[in-house]
């Protein structure tokens, strides 16, 4: 496990909203203050969770900078700067350098299914443009783009590429990515549920949806994992589980938003056309957080 100030638990930030849909700018700050008074490692935003995906240019830039001043250089921000082309990712992430992010984080293009060659150009074009760590971001349930280990090996050939967050579920994959770059890549989870099976094979943290809602437990697993507690570890895990489970009962990402409302965290709306859960879904929801809450209040 690193040393490296890129490490440990990073909530995968929900960009909170107001009734209207605008940005809730406020609440960002509020959020990012809890969170690191929670322990966390880093802020990540402009993410999956994040809703990246509906923001305009604008916004998108809006975002990074009231997060940069919410966080006044306590813990880095890693700043979603991916689009569906080279040319928007490297005007994103040269406006995320202007403002002084730590670091770019990139999901593959998206929609476009772009060949493993191309995701090496893509990437290395946007490193090229820039001074920031760039970090790659691969999810292929929402993409239907995979970054092979071979891929990302290719891509560090450019010095300031640094690693991958994974959101594929798929531990084989990304334990290949530490041992092809020979552990130099830095390595984050972005799976709640394999969070713990990849520290254990020397990865680095986890960009973490669940976080959102209950940040002290993630980070008390974090910890137990560092000190060796795999019993306490394990056991937070498991009280954990059944949220990333519950990711199935909405589209997404409203589960987590809905999640954060029943804490006493809440963001406000998805952006259309998602909304919100219809009552019989919310009362499972409303039920899994309140136990998992209760192990929370007990830390």
């Amino acid at each position: 496990m690193s040393d490296n100030k890129f490490h440990g638990v990073i909530p995968a930030v929900a960009s909170p909203f107001n009734a209207d849909e605008s940005l809730d700018e406020g609440r960002l700050r509020a959020q990012i203050d809890e969170y690191i008074r929670c322990g966390v490692h880093g802020i990540s935003v402009a993410g999956s969770q994040g809703e990246f995906f509906s923001l305009e240019y604008a916004e998108h830039v809006r975002l990074l900078e009231v997060a940069m001043d919410a966080i006044q250089g306590r813990v880095p921000l890693y700043a979603g700067t991916g689009a569906v082309t080279t040319r928007g990712a490297i005007k994103l992430t040269g406006a995320g350098q202007a403002m002084g992010v730590d670091l770019a984080l990139v999901i593959t293009p998206f929609f476009v299914q772009p060949t493993q060659d191309e995701l090496v150009t893509h990437y290395t074009a946007i490193a090229k443009s820039t001074r920031l760590p760039v970090m790659l971001y691969n999810n292929p349930p929402r993409t239907s783009v995979n970054v092979l280990p071979e891929t990302l090996k290719r891509c560090m050939e450019t010095p300031n590429i640094v690693g991958m967050k994974d959101s594929s579920g798929d531990i084989t994959q990304t334990v290949e990515y530490k041992l092809l770059t020979n552990r130099r890549a830095l390595v984050f989870s972005g799976r709640d549920t394999v969070f713990q099976s990849l520290m254990m094979h020397g990865c680095d943290g986890t960009i973490s949806p669940a976080a959102n809602v209950f940040p002290k437990l993630v980070v008390a697993q974090y910890n137990a994992i560092r000190t060796g507690d795999w019993t306490e570890a394990t056991r937070i895990n498991d009280v954990l589980a059944p949220l990333r489970a519950a990711w199935a009962l909405g589209s997404f990402p409203v589960v987590i938003k809905e999640a954060m409302r029943v804490v006493g965290r809440d963001p406000g709306p998805t952006r259309r056309p998602v909304t919100g859960l219809p009552p019989a879904k919310l009362d499972v929801l409303q039920g899994i957080c309140r136990r998992i809450l209760e192990e929370e209040n007990k830390l």
